[in-house]
């Protein structure tokens, strides 16, 4: 039997969700406060679905269906964990995009500093709702694109081909 990617996967409501002084994440059950751990169960194909978090010993105790159904405060707090959880480079300049072979390489600047890195021919930068672009490179680290609009004109001229 498929699951309807409407179904709500939970039986209980969604749960209070915060972060506390240190950042750390935690749930709120029973009235008190419970650690958690977050592991996205399909980052690529549904970012802001299917989040599961996991206690101490790894142990699933809440399935996020969608972030749209937790009340703000949850979702920011939910979200602002996993940004922090993956390793993401903030792209402010692209200098060159390059074919070689099955590959592409990128010289670009970040806020990190100047990078090269590389993606297979066929993968393309995932845009996101907000309008940015993310680019996940064959060593699995992300490339945001925070304001594609806001490049300059010669990192715009070099994107332009991965625009929808």
């Amino acid at each position: 039997m498929g699951i309807n990617k409407d179904q709500d996967l939970t039986m209980e409501p969604s749960p209070e969700i915060r972060r506390d002084g240190d950042g750390t994440l935690q749930i709120i059950r029973e009235g008190k406060p419970v650690t958690v751990m977050l592991r996205p169960c399909f980052p690529w194909s549904a970012s802001t679905r299917f989040i599961s978090l996991r206690e101490n010993e790894n142990k699933e105790i809440y399935l996020i269906n969608r972030l749209e159904d937790l009340d703000d405060a949850s979702r920011q707090a939910v979200e602002a964990s996993l940004a922090e959880s993956t390793f993401t480079l903030e792209v402010t300049a692209i200098k060159r995009i390059k074919k070689e072979f099955d590959l592409r390489l990128w010289t670009v600047e970040t806020k990190q500093g100047p990078r090269r890195f590389q993606t297979k021919l066929d993968d393309w930068p995932r845009n996101l709702p907000d309008g940015g672009m993310v680019i996940p490179d064959l060593s699995g680290d992300l490339y945001l694109i925070a304001n594609p609009d806001g490049l300059d004109r010669k990192s715009a001229r070099l994107l332009w081909s991965f625009r929808d």
